[in-house]
């Protein structure tokens, strides 16, 4: 660790710190001289910089702490204390995204997921979260608060085929809505899709895929959503592009769904059924499907090895951005095949595009926050969703998650 002063810029000059921020500081500083990947500069709210770790690696950190609060906020809240504590502006980063890199490299070093003194907050976070699991009614309000912030401001950062989930990049000069695209044709492809088949897709987003199968590949489709502002965009989408005969929109729960279809396509909707409800997901993709057919699956998922921690506790991701959200791990998913006549197939990560994928969302995000003030969102709610962005890239990047692209094909019989 190397010590110096330095004019801090925008680094703020608070007041002397309390007894409780002073011990904080002592634990973060520990935690810091036991860096093992990269290194991370710290500079303190009087100006001085401190380096740990290796200044010659390729992985490079900053933290401003612009108060000393912060250092109580990472005590007592951890990794979730240390997202809220930069949504209110405690400290910031000249590169978010390479600071939670380094340390998720390191999370073993810096301990800010463990502790006994993090229980009480923790097991209020835990509490509201299992309040909120995905029954019928409880999916309704998790959706609408995440997706019916408004039509406009995804507007703001996607792609002109207005699609929030990771593309899948086939060269470094692509765009992402030819990436996006591909990612398209790839779930079409793996779901064997073809012109005159009916396809059920669980997830509309905002008719993106829809819009594809049956324009580009001439499908008939039927989409389900319960989010209210995706399903009229989506209805509105479908008619502009002159394929209403095609595709219908419905504004339908996963477990109501009725009929028989050639094909399944679901991408990044499996987050959002949670541990209690999987089982009645993939029992709606059996009889869903018809005898030999493909469901092509895109889903967020955790190793297996962190899934129970997931699932017991909740994270900042599931505090703030997503209620009752949970990513399954690959174990999880085929156990939950058990009783189905659906076989694993094929299981493909990735999680390299959705890094560059979460990287031009932030950066459109960040170039438009005039639009997104105007839209009525406070500074907190800007900091908020670039902290998401960049937390959710160094995930992908570090391997704290993957992207998969499942195949699953209903040819197996029933036990």
């Amino acid at each position: 660790m190397t010590d110096r002063s330095i004019q801090a810029g925008s680094v703020a000059r608070s007041a002397r710190p309390s007894f409780l921020a002073r011990a904080a500081w002592r634990v973060g500083h520990a935690g810091l001289e036991r860096l093992r990947v990269g290194a991370i500069t710290v500079i303190l709210p009087n100006g001085t910089s401190r380096l740990y770790g290796d200044p010659s690696s390729a992985h490079q950190g900053e933290i401003r702490i612009h108060e000393h609060a912060a250092f109580e906020r990472f005590l007592i809240g951890g990794e979730t204390g240390g997202g809220e504590a930069y949504m209110e502006g405690l400290w910031s980063s000249p590169d978010l995204a390479a600071l939670i890199r380094v340390a998720a490299y390191n999370r073993a070093s810096l301990a800010l997921y463990t502790g006994w003194w993090r229980i009480p907050a923790q097991l209020g976070r835990t509490l509201a979260h299992r309040s909120r699991r995905n029954t019928r009614d409880n999916a309704r309000r998790n959706i609408a608060a995440h997706y019916d912030l408004g039509n406009e401001f995804y507007r703001l950062f996607l792609d002109e085929s207005m699609t929030y989930s990771s593309a899948v990049f086939e060269s470094e000069d692509q765009s992402l809505e030819a990436a996006q695209q591909h990612k398209y044709q790839r779930m079409a492809e793996r779901a064997g899709l073809q012109a005159g088949m009916h396809v059920l897709e669980i997830g509309t987003g905002w008719g993106g895929f829809a819009i594809h199968a049956a324009g580009q590949l001439g499908c008939r489709v039927t989409t389900v959503t319960i989010s209210k502002e995706q399903h009229a965009l989506a209805r509105q989408r479908v008619a502009e592009a002159g394929l209403a005969d095609l595709v219908d929109v419905q504004l339908r729960d996963y477990r109501d769904i009725d009929g028989v279809f050639d094909a399944v396509v679901s991408i990044e909707m499996l987050e959002a059924v949670g541990h209690d409800f999987y089982g009645s997901y993939f029992e709606a993709v059996d009889r869903a499907l018809v005898p030999g057919g493909k469901a092509s699956i895109q889903v967020i998922t955790f190793p297996d090895v962190a899934y129970d921690a997931q699932r017991r506790g909740a994270n900042w991701i599931q505090t703030y951005i997503f209620p009752g959200g949970l990513c399954p791990s690959l174990a999880v998913i085929e156990q939950n095949l058990h009783g189905t006549r659906l076989l694993l197939r094929d299981a493909t990560d990735i999680a390299p595009s959705y890094v560059r994928t979460l990287r031009e969302w932030r950066v459109r995000f960040m170039a438009n926050l005039d639009a997104v003030r105007a839209q009525g969102f406070d500074e907190r709610f800007i900091r908020m969703w670039e902290y998401y962005l960049a937390l959710s890239e160094a995930g992908f990047a570090t391997g704290l998650s993957q992207d998969h692209q499942i195949v699953l094909e209903k040819r197996r019989a029933v036990a």
